[in-house]
């Protein structure tokens, strides 16, 4: 399963980078959500795949809806993570496919295709980037970290929208950055490239493969008041677990 992942991961990859070089079609799909062509033709790409391989399995997907198995599998689909950079060419997204059962994570990859790297985890056997074994930072005070954080799509009709939080976190630490592709913040979390990743409002989607990832390469999870995470919870906080409780 997790060979049959990663290729679907690689050939959904090479659609969005091909979709680079030719001019896109963008819609709203709220008042502040972008979709693109390229992530409908990904999503049909890897639900296509995954009936083929796995027909008894359910899928939700990030464009086509769905619903979590209460008796069987489910394959949680983002074909493009980081649609606002995809549609302005900004070189930051990925593709996220994650299989849940029994509300447990027991796979999940995430594929960069610009840097070509395949983030994959399987429950209880690690975590790796092309095929490398990876592991939190052991960056040990929050004045010493790296973060990364996101914004709601709607961040300016809303109080709770993580600026006071930004700004608070920013003063105390050695920066935070703001890429926009919140799957591939939490596998740089998971590899060190950044200490901790915080958020508000992420969706099922966002983070199915990437909590398992952290938490494979031995990082913490929980939400940003120390709470059990889910894939319902409403904020996200990511660590090395060093460094965690002084975020919270």
């Amino acid at each position: 399963m997790r060979e049959i992942a990663i290729d679907i991961a690689r050939r959904a990859g090479a659609l969005l980078r091909d979709g680079l070089r030719q001019e896109r079609s963008i819609d709203l799909k709220s008042p502040y959500e972008l979709v693109t062509d390229v992530d409908h033709a990904s999503e049909a790409l890897i639900v296509q795949a995954i009936h083929q391989h796995f027909p008894g399995h359910a899928i939700l997907a990030e464009e086509s809806g769905g619903a979590m198995g209460i008796d069987r599998p489910t394959w949680l689909i983002d074909p493009v993570d980081g649609t606002n950079n995809y549609a302005h060419g900004f070189p930051y997204f990925a593709v996220s496919i994650a299989l849940w059962e029994d509300e447990q994570p027991r796979l999940g990859v995430i594929y960069d295709p610009l840097r070509d790297e395949m983030f994959a985890a399987e429950a209880g056997a690690g975590a790796t980037c092309n095929e490398q074994p990876i592991r939190v930072s052991r960056v040990a005070t929050l004045a010493g970290a790296l973060a990364s954080t996101g914004f709601p799509y709607d961040f300016g009709t809303r109080d709770d929208n993580n600026l006071a939080d930004f700004a608070r976190v920013q003063a105390r630490c050695q920066g935070v950055r703001r890429a926009g592709a919140a799957a591939l913040d939490l596998c740089y979390v998971a590899m060190g490239r950044l200490d901790a990743h915080w958020e508000i409002g992420l969706k099922p989607w966002d983070t199915g493969a990437a909590a398992l990832i952290v938490r494979e390469a031995g990082g913490r999870l929980t939400d940003a008041e120390g709470g059990a995470w889910s894939l319902w919870s409403k904020t996200t906080l990511a660590s090395n677990g060093l460094i965690h409780d002084g975020l919270i």
